[in-house]
């Protein structure tokens, strides 16, 4: 069974970046399909960026297009998320999601079978 454990959340300023990291045990990730999610307070579990196991293709949300670039290392068995021009309406838990689904790239949350614990990002404004 693989464990995942995201890394670099924290305070940033807007129009700063963080990048994000997720470190997988137990099983290769290149089996996988990987996931960002962020969950604000009081609102829904959204999809953030996938990426196919081989690192292409990838997807975003439309919010996050242009800001966010996801990539993976399956040698080192991460996966990362740079976010910059980061915004307050960033703020969240962001979550990092194994799939074995055969879709190129998943965007739903139940589609996914592992997840990190979370990692805070606060953007003030």
């Amino acid at each position: 069974q693989v464990q995942l454990v995201e890394s670099g959340g924290g305070l940033v300023q807007t129009g700063g970046s963080l990048r994000l990291s997720c470190a997988a045990s137990g099983r290769a990730l290149s089996l996988y399909v990987m996931g960002w999610f962020r969950q604000a307070p009081g609102k829904e579990r959204e999809f953030v960026a996938a990426i196919h196991r081989s690192g292409q293709p990838t997807a975003y949300a439309d919010s996050v297009k242009g800001r966010f670039t996801i990539s993976r290392d399956n040698a080192k068995n991460t996966v990362q998320l740079q976010m910059n021009s980061l915004k307050p309406e960033d703020t969240a838990v962001y979550y990092c999601a194994a799939s074995v689904s055969m879709v190129a790239v998943v965007r739903t949350a139940p589609q996914y079978q592992l997840w990190g614990q979370g990692t805070q990002v606060t953007v003030s404004s």
